[in-house]
């Protein structure tokens, strides 16, 4: 299996099927990466290694994603008998007892799943460090951060364990941990994936799942497999036109393309995000795309303020219902002190003020429809700021005020896609001076993921990025894992 991390998730299937390898074998060479890398970078936080053999031996799928390894991000989806910690110690112990839709989807397309990857406390901030677990490193650098919330699925694909890992994304944590780590990240629509059946959506609509990928086809392919609402879904996104996949290496046609260089949140961005998003203009114009500066303005204090009224009393809930299921009362040392902080915001606030962040998510929506009545897709860059050094952006930095104000550097120009629910994309076209990936994003109409497929597939063929990879550890030849660092899935 020395071409593992050559091949993409279609790829490695395609091997499987054609009987040229065995879903063991690739499992083996999945875990021997893990070995290899993870005591470093620190993507896994649950392995259920014994819970991916038994899927195989009863039998997989005969899916598109046949036999390839695959990670779930450790936050909200149910994956029945495996630890699901949310990055809080509050559900340190806390095991599944239902299967998420998505997960039942995944499995049917063949995925083989083996573990959980890394997320903060509730997903509540763009890095992947936690109490709990530590912190997720960026594979580039490690003493960057990898991006958050999905840091631990972007490290876990930058570093080999598998070409393809579930994420999810409600302020930009796919697109920027994809940024961080030169990774393909394409948040779909609102309401493309399902949410249930715990659940009719995430942070009044503001949370899409998908995943991080390394080749653009992959992505489409998994968005094939899992899109399409699942019974009592409250809404869903349009149905698209043909496959996803079909998309990719359709000529995109003429695209006119509106020009984003500040931040949303009136942040300012840094020069090599700002050199990236100019290289990024300049070879869509080279592929014929009409590029053309049209800033899109909206009210940023009213933005800020929806937003986290939405994330406070969504992380209340949750939090109730936990100490509800452990029959005790919350106490301030439960969660870190920027969830405290989060916490205390919304319980300043009433019903009518997250009504009035429901109608503010809407407005937004539509005023961006409008904006894009004259364009095919806003190009901006993905983030503010380069990788931050890790600490800047945890939930426990002890400067809670440094603390938030490097998450409007990360979230600045990713958060309007939330809020209006359209589908973006990261995609990994500059590295910096220093080596570090620098991604530029890509956002499209509402239901649109087939044009943003059309052009990440033609800037994939035009400026390849496959064969980036970080300096790591190499894996033992045939797995050569030691069974003494083996964690119980619960």
């Amino acid at each position: 299996m020395l071409d593992y991390e050559n091949e993409d998730a279609l790829g490695l299937a395609a091997r499987v099927k054609r009987g040229e390898t065995t879903a063991e074998a690739l499992l083996e060479a999945a875990l021997a990466r893990v070995d290899a890398r993870d005591g470093e970078l620190g993507a896994l936080v649950v392995r259920a290694e014994d819970v991916a053999r038994r899927a195989i031996a009863e039998g997989l799928p005969r899916g598109p994603f046949e036999g390839v390894p695959f990670l779930l991000k450790d936050l909200h989806l149910g994956w029945p008998g495996v630890r699901l910690t949310n990055g809080s110690s509050l559900f340190a112990r806390h095991v599944s007892h239902f299967e998420s839709e998505l997960v039942a989807r995944y499995r049917r397309a063949g995925l083989v799943l083996f573990g959980r990857t890394h997320s903060p406390e509730f997903g509540l901030t763009t890095t992947t460090e936690s109490r709990l677990h530590g912190a997720t490193r960026n594979p580039w650098d490690p003493s960057r951060t990898a991006g958050g919330s999905s840091g631990g699925a972007a490290v876990a694909v930058a570093a080999g364990y598998t070409p393809i890992a579930n994420a999810g994304d409600g302020g930009g944590s796919i697109r920027i941990p994809a940024s961080c780590c030169g990774l393909f990240g394409l948040k779909p629509t609102r309401g493309r994936t399902p949410a249930g059946p715990d659940a009719g959506e995430g942070w009044s609509g503001m949370t899409t799942l998908h995943a991080i990928t390394r080749s653009v086809r992959d992505s489409a392919a998994l968005l094939d497999a899992t899109s399409g609402p699942d019974p009592g879904a409250p809404y869903a996104a349009q149905p698209p036109a043909r496959p996803f996949l079909d998309e990719v290496g359709a000529p995109p046609g003429r695209l006119r393309i509106a020009l984003q260089r500040r931040t949303w949140n009136g942040v300012e961005t840094h020069p090599d995000c700002e050199e990236a998003v100019e290289a990024a203009a300049a070879l869509c114009r080279s592929l014929g795309h009409e590029v053309e500066e049209a800033p899109f303005t909206v009210d940023a204090a009213a933005m800020r303020e929806a937003t986290l009224v939405i994330m406070s009393v969504s992380t209340r809930l949750a939090l109730d219902a936990r100490a509800a299921a452990l029959g005790r009362t919350l106490a301030p040392e439960d969660v870190e002190p920027a969830t405290r902080a989060i916490l205390g915001y919304g319980a300043k606030r009433g019903a009518v003020d997250h009504a009035r962040a429901v109608q503010t998510l809407h407005a937004t929506g539509r005023a961006l429809a409008r904006h894009l009545m004259d364009f095919d897709l806003v190009l901006s860059p993905t983030m503010a700021t380069p990788p931050l050094p890790i600490g800047r952006l945890s939930l426990s930095n002890p400067d809670v005020e440094e603390q938030g104000r490097s998450v409007l550097a990360t979230i600045g120009f990713t958060q309007l896609a939330n809020v209006a629910g359209n589908p973006a994309m990261s995609v990994p076209l500059v590295w910096s001076a220093s080596g570090l990936p620098i991604g530029v994003q890509f956002v499209g109409r509402m239901d649109d993921e087939a044009t943003l497929f059309r052009l990440a597939g033609q800037l994939e063929q035009a400026r390849p990025w496959g064969a980036r990879r970080p300096v790591l550890a190499p894996a033992a030849p045939g797995g050569g894992r030691d069974p003494a660092r083996l964690r119980s899935p619960s």
